[in-house]
This record gives structure tokens, sequence and C-alpha cells, in this order.
């Protein structure tokens, strides 16, 4: 019997799958691989950075600023009060390995930041919003806190992780590479997180006024202002709801027995 070979059929070699659907296949795999391989990382350096001591860490970033942050004039008086009630408020953190520094960010947007080294920056938008010293002190003990709980650290990595895809995106040096505040506090922290910081704040400001009145009343103004201005969105987006964090600082305070009455003091500028 003579073998006929027979011919192939037409479009062997084509695929069935329609190119556009096999092309968001790859890109969908593709990204899914690289999300997998960021999540490790950012796991991997934050756990690598937790066992880093905090004595290591302050004198790693002891001089260090975020390369996006506008500092204002160090002759501003709001500077040198505000990094005076910072250093009132952290020694009664006694056996803290930190010496804190304060900067003031040139921007209208609402926000604090506990970035690495021991440093405290707060924007000149949230300035504006606190209407006395007392409400300003729980702000900065709340950052104190997350210092104390470490959870700076766990945020640097994220910051590493970010600053690292930005250099190899853009095709940047990674030798220059430059960490961001923005980097550093892209996701807030759990609300475990948040509480222990606000629990330990609230303890630094009745430390240091012996009592707890007003510490609080930023938020409240926030909880009734929230839908309608738009300059504390980016605070309320990395920290509790202004709302939920009222109620629970008031059941905190009731529960350590802390006095909420007694004499609130002036901003100093």
């Amino acid at each position: 019997m003579k073998f006929v070979a027979k011919k192939p059929r037409e479009g062997i070699n084509v695929s069935d799958v329609h190119p556009l659907v096999e092309a968001g296949t790859l890109v969908v795999g593709l990204t899914l691989i690289f999300v997998f391989i960021a999540l490790l990382l950012i796991f991997l350096i934050e756990i690598a950075l937790y066992f880093v001591s905090d004595e290591t860490e302050a004198e790693l970033f002891a001089d260090w600023l975020p390369e996006d942050l506008v500092a204002v004039s160090p002759a501003d008086d709001r500077l040198y009060e505000t990094q005076l009630l910072l250093d009132r408020l952290s020694s009664h953190w006694i056996d803290t390995p930190y010496t804190f520094r304060l900067e003031i960010d040139d921007s209208e947007v609402a926000n604090a930041m506990a970035l690495p080294g021991g440093l405290v920056v707060v924007t000149e938008g949230l300035l504006d919003k606190v209407e006395s010293e007392n409400e300003l002190a729980f702000v900065l003990g709340h950052e104190l806190g997350h210092f104390r709980n470490r959870d700076h650290i766990r945020a640097l990595g994220r910051g590493i992780v970010l600053s690292l895809f930005f250099a190899v995106v853009t095709g940047n040096d990674v030798a220059g590479l430059g960490i961001k505040a923005t980097d550093v506090t892209l996701r807030g922290f759990s609300r475990k997180q948040e509480s222990a910081a606000d629990e330990f704040g609230l303890s630094l400001v009745h430390a240091e006024y012996g009592h707890v009145n007003e510490a609080w009343r930023l938020f409240e103004r926030w909880d009734s202002e929230q839908d309608s201005s738009p300059g504390i969105v980016t605070y309320l987006s990395t920290h509790p709801q202004a709302g939920n964090r009222v109620e629970d600082l008031k059941l905190l305070a009731d529960r350590e027995g802390w006095q909420v009455q007694g004499d609130v003091r002036a901003l100093q500028w």
C-alpha cells in the first residue's frame, strides 16, 4: 500500500484563542507574578528590618530627610515651639533610644508621620487645623506611639520596595535611590497598630498635663467636617476615622481613670 502524505491543516500554527485574549492573559499573569514578588520582598524586608535594633536604626537615619520633604524655614516659630512640645512629651518615655527631630512640611494637606531615625513630620495643613497645644500634643504623642511599637519599621520596608520598583521601572540608578515620605507612609497601619499608638499617645498627654481634656477635640471637629473638608482626607486615609477614634479615646480615658477636665494651653504662635 502506497503511503500518501497529507497536508497539514491550515492555521495549525495559529492559536484558536484571540490575540487580545492571549495578550490580556499574559499581562494579568505577569502582574500577578510581580505582585507576588513585591509582597514577598516587602515581607522579607520588614522581617529583616524588625531585627535591626532601635539604636542601630537611630544611628543609620540620624540625619536622614525624605527627598520629597519641603521643610519650612528653621527660623519658623512653629518649628521651635512644636519641637519643644515633642521633647516634653518624649521625656515621659524614659527608655526611648531616639533623639526625636521635628520637621514641618510646607504642605496644605493635613498629615503627620513617624519616619525612620526618630523623625516626626507634621504639615502646615495640620498645624492650621489644631486650635490648642493639647490637640497638637495628642497628634505628636500618637506618632511617638508608632516609634514605641516599631510600626514605622514595617512602613520602611514597604518604602524600600516601592522605591526599588520605581528605580527599575524608570531606569534610574539604584545606587542613588531616594526614599520618599510618601513611599514610607503610602498605606496606613492596621487598626490594632493605630489603637496601640493612640493609647500610648494619650498616656503621654496625661503624663504631661495631668489630664486629657481637649486631646481629641481636633477629631471631634473633623468628624463633622470630613464630608466637606478635602484638606483632611489624606490624614484620615492613613489614620483611624475621626468618629470611631473619639469614642475609643473616651473609653480608654474612662478605663484608665484619667481626668477629662483641666486647663487647655494656647498654641505659642
